[in-house]
């Protein structure tokens, strides 16, 4: 299909491209049905519950760490139900920055991607720096550096990615059950050894509002915000597979949904029994805090430790593994539109976008090799990712204002309620990230700034008509003429 030059309210430019544009950048279709979907959203955040949580201890204490998990835990409920409305009514690859792109235009779909890529793009380089953890605690390799083990994690699950979408989501899918199964098992063994008073070991401090419950004061609940996230963070992913499901428009919803509630049940889990077995000063600082709560409650020599360390090795991997998905189908979606360099959109003989998965990868394993910070980059995924939430609320809200006869197979519980409550919080926790970590929201902020040039410069005089997004938006302002 060509394209043609047509004005926009942001005065958009359209070049016009190949006959054949579109046929080098398709995806397989027809890939997912609702079951692997939900398993795609418990991979991308299963992580969460086996690394990288407990670090909100050592903010807020368990009391801080607990409102935090609540209330985000509310956020991403909400913002949930307004996704699957929004990619059940339009199934594009692009999710978030396609919502957004019909809602607040070039400006703000581009934006939305952009925040979206910088949390995929920086989250498996943070999960990275966690899998080391857990194979350093098994002694499996005598490693001067961590470093090998990022690129170990790196070539082995792109190479996976590239050799196919389908051959990818079963796997990942299988090792999701795996790393469920571990989850499960653990917190069988560790109910027996619970103790209300393990909670709150963690000394108050002068701070305002400081209390057994609060030893790090009302502040400490703002810090623990980012941590809150970490337990749900990329479940907003899953409708990135769209244009790879069997029907979307009924696939989507049952599939983020069904996440959604797995990821409550777990994150409550883990929150409960690990610091309630082991104590929160224990898990404050623990690169593997799981397999560590398991060792103190039940020994040194403890089967469950033994088991859950090998075995959880899956659910960082699963995250790994399928947020390395969610970050080359966002690029490849901005860069097929012309947001980003078209180049990195070209998809191979088995219909993975090949570019899309290799840049993103070379520099999230530089970043974790120069860091090996897994806190810093947690920090940095978290400040774009509520960046983007702010922004698909806002769109939810704008698209069933402006355009209440949109076709929508799944309509939200609560409407515009909903999702009003999810952008509130969502902009708390906006503001928290600069509480918690200045300088990577600081990195974060400079490099959004960077995006947003690219595009005010360059490429919204170089958009592609008929890239899905587009279309859609051509459709909305067409639909818009008639009236």
């Amino acid at each position: 299909m060509s394209t043609q030059r047509r004005s926009t309210p942001s005065r958009a430019g359209y070049e016009r491209v190949s006959d054949d544009y579109l046929q080098q950048r398709q995806l397989r279709q027809g890939a997912a049905g609702w079951l692997l979907l939900a398993g795609l959203g418990v991979a991308y955040v299963i992580s969460g519950d086996f690394s990288g949580w407990n670090l909100g201890l050592a903010e807020g204490g368990w009391g801080g760490l607990l409102i935090a998990f609540l209330l985000m835990g509310l956020m991403y409920t909400c913002m949930v139900f307004g996704l699957a409305e929004m990619s059940s009514a339009m199934p594009v690859a692009g999710a978030g920055y396609g919502f957004a792109r019909r809602a607040l235009g070039p400006l703000g779909g581009y934006a939305t991607g952009v925040a979206i890529l910088i949390e995929y793009a920086i989250a498996p380089a943070a999960i990275a720096t966690f899998i080391a953890s857990y194979v350093e605690a098994l002694q499996l390799f005598s490693l001067p550096s961590p470093w090998p083990v990022y690129l170990a994690c790196y070539a082995l699950f792109v190479g996976i990615h590239l050799w196919g979408v389908g051959e990818a989501m079963k796997v990942i899918f299988g090792i999701t059950a795996l790393a469920v199964v571990a989850l499960l098992v653990w917190m069988a063994g560790m109910i027996g050894h619970f103790e209300v008073a393990n909670l709150f070991d963690i000394a108050p401090t002068d701070a305002a509002g400081a209390s057994e419950f609060l030893p790090m004061g009302y502040a400490g609940v703002i810090g623990a915000f980012v941590y809150g996230i970490w337990f749900f963070l990329a479940i907003e992913g899953v409708p990135l597979a769209a244009e790879e499901s069997r029907n979307p428009r009924r696939d989507m919803p049952r599939g983020i949904i069904a996440a959604m509630l797995a990821l409550l049940v777990f994150g409550a889990g883990v929150l409960l029994l690990a610091p309630g077995a082991a104590g929160s000063a224990a898990m404050q600082d623990s690169g593997n805090p799981l397999p560590e709560a398991a060792r103190i409650a039940r020994g040194e020599d403890s089967l469950l430790a033994g088991f859950v360390n090998w075995v959880g090795l899956a659910g960082l991997v699963a995250s790994f593994f399928s947020i390395v998905y969610a970050y080359s189908r966002q690029l490849f979606a901005l860069s097929r539109a012309g947001y980003l360099p078209r180049w990195m959109s070209v998809t191979g003989r088995r219909k993975t976008p090949y570019l899309a998965l290799l840049v993103p990868a070379a520099i999230g394993f530089v970043l974790a090799a120069w860091t090996q910070d897994g806190g810093l980059l947690i920090n940095i995924a978290v400040f774009g990712a509520t960046v983007s939430y702010v922004l698909m609320n806002l769109s939810h809200i704008v698209l069933r204002r402006r355009e209440p006869d949109l076709e929508r197979p799944y309509r939200t519980p609560g409407g515009t309620v909903t999702t009003g409550i999810a952008l509130v919080l969502s902009a708390m926790a906006v503001v928290a990230t600069f509480f918690v970590d200045e300088r990577a929201a600081g990195i974060t902020a400079a490099v959004f700034v960077a995006f947003l040039a690219y595009f005010w410069f360059y490429s919204r005089h170089h958009l592609v008509a008929s890239a899905p997004e587009e279309e859609f938006a051509a459709l909305q302002e067409a639909e818009s003429g008639l009236k």
